[in-house]
């Protein structure tokens, strides 16, 4: 069903995700302001038709308990973000870099199956008033970069590599089971060389326009 976007009514369209969502910036771990982060130039491309919430949380899982970072499982912080949101009218889901660290050992097809219960839950509707399931939007990260010598480096190895190239194949797969729709980020977004997993500034702009126009697509469905 089409969406109406006027000003007065705007298509809610909530990005949920990890550091990658949340704006990591890799030269000196801050946070990059709102005139740099892809969530908030997707804000300026689609305009006023749109509202977009970022809900972004530095190393979020799809499904992990973290034993070193505590509370960081996205499954478990779904619920509540969309009540908080309802009605949410498009869900946008990037998880899955932070799964790939050493101390959960998972492969792109155990990830891409975590990520299915994110998927199942979100195109369900809740019991809340405004709790009708929203239309997702499943983006893969992009892989991680070469990280030897980087100050990531400790925190994966040789298969969280390898494992990083092939999930957005494994979520291609995934979105297409669950009904969602799928894009692949490393089609126009590379990870930041300083930390091989974060996003420097000046691309971030063609991110923002690639996601807008399937933010677009998904209004118009």
């Amino acid at each position: 069903m089409k969406m109406s976007r006027t000003a007065k009514n705007p298509v809610c369209v909530v990005c949920f995700g990890d550091s990658l969502t949340w704006g990591f910036n890799p030269a000196d771990k801050s946070r990059y302001g709102h005139e740099i982060r892809w969530t908030r130039r997707m804000q300026r491309e689609l305009g006023p038709g749109f509202y977009v919430l970022e809900e972004g949380v530095n190393g979020r899982t799809t499904v992990y308990d973290d034993p070193v970072m505590g509370d960081r499982n996205g499954l478990a912080h779904l619920g509540t973000v969309r009540r908080t949101h309802m009605p949410i009218d498009i869900l946008i889901i990037m998880l899955g870099t932070n799964d790939l660290k050493m101390r959960f050992s998972a492969n792109a097809e155990t990830i891409a199956a975590s990520m299915g219960r994110l998927l199942d839950f979100a195109r369900r509707p809740t019991d809340d008033t405004e709790g009708r399931a929203p239309k997702v939007l499943l983006m893969s990260p992009p892989p991680l970069g070469p990280l030897a010598g980087t100050p990531l480096e400790a925190q994966f190895d040789d298969r969280s590599y390898k494992e990083s190239h092939r999930l957005a194949g494994c979520y291609r797969e995934k979105a297409a089971e669950y009904g969602a729709a799928f894009f692949d980020t490393g089609t126009v977004i590379s990870a930041s060389p300083i930390d091989a997993v974060h996003f420097d500034a000046e691309p971030q702009a063609d991110l923002a326009r690639a996601v807008a126009g399937e933010v677009l697509k998904l209004a118009e469905a």
